[in-house]
């Protein structure tokens, strides 16, 4: 599903380190949010397969305190505390797919993506025709900025079910914010739309929201494009 966008800063502008996190944090939710809003489409997870909620405090015991986030190695620290127990169990279970997908959602939530990614793709090695479990690495993957392998994955899912919603709707969503390509999005979410009638309407408005929006961008970037062209034209006129 879907992943966070970029923050970018005007030129000469240097962010202070609270205003970084604190707008990691913001993307982060924004990113959890987009993600999860064609989640009704699937059967729920069982009780063993679903993610844990990962609290991350803003104010950790010791080091902290006074409104400061957490910096990134702060949030490694406490991922490996949780997954601790989790990281033991799997000594001795090395395949357990469910203990593998909870590790890589506690450093995935944690902002620790390539370390996520290792735990999800080895899910994926154990059961590579879950969707889910692709889905996951997916997004994963593009959270750390390997967009063609978040790209990769999703099309192996669909590969394995074409009408998957999620993956159809991630698709979308790396294409037209990993590489612009408005076209490839908006096929994709006309799949979705297609293939999916059982969407309840929120859900629907939300995607077709979507596409609105990029035809609309597209449209202006064509417009700008074509008044350069005429200007261009003008000019060699006189």
């Amino acid at each position: 599903m879907a992943n966070e966008p970029a923050a970018a800063s005007t030129a000469g502008e240097t962010l202070q380190p609270a205003r970084v996190y604190a707008m990691a944090f913001v993307c982060l939710l924004v990113g959890l949010a987009i993600g999860y809003v064609l989640r009704e489409s699937q059967s729920p997870a069982s009780p063993a397969q679903q993610a844990p909620s990962v609290h991350v405090p803003l104010h950790p015991a010791g080091a902290m305190g006074g409104g400061h986030l957490p910096r990134l190695e702060e949030m490694k620290q406490m991922a490996d505390k949780q997954a601790a127990p989790l990281k033991e169990k799997l000594k001795s279970d090395p395949n357990n797919s469910a203990l593998l997908m909870q590790v890589g959602a506690i450093y995935y939530t944690t902002h620790q993506f390539k370390e996520a990614c290792v735990y999800y793709g080895r899910a994926v090695q154990v059961d590579p025709k879950n969707i889910a479990f692709r889905v996951k690495l997916a997004t994963g993957l593009y959270s750390s900025g390997d967009v063609d392998g978040a790209i990769g994955q999703l099309n192996t899912a669909l590969s394995y079910d074409p009408k998957d919603a999620n993956a159809l709707f991630d698709l979308g969503m790396i294409k037209w914010q990993g590489k612009g390509d408005g076209k490839g999005a908006l096929a994709a979410w006309r799949q979705l739309l297609k293939t999916n009638p059982q969407l309840s309407a929120d859900r629907k408005a939300a995607v077709e929201k979507l596409m609105a929006g990029v035809q609309a961008t597209q449209g202006d970037q064509h417009g700008i494009k074509g008044a350069g062209s005429n200007d261009g034209h003008k000019s060699n006129s006189y």
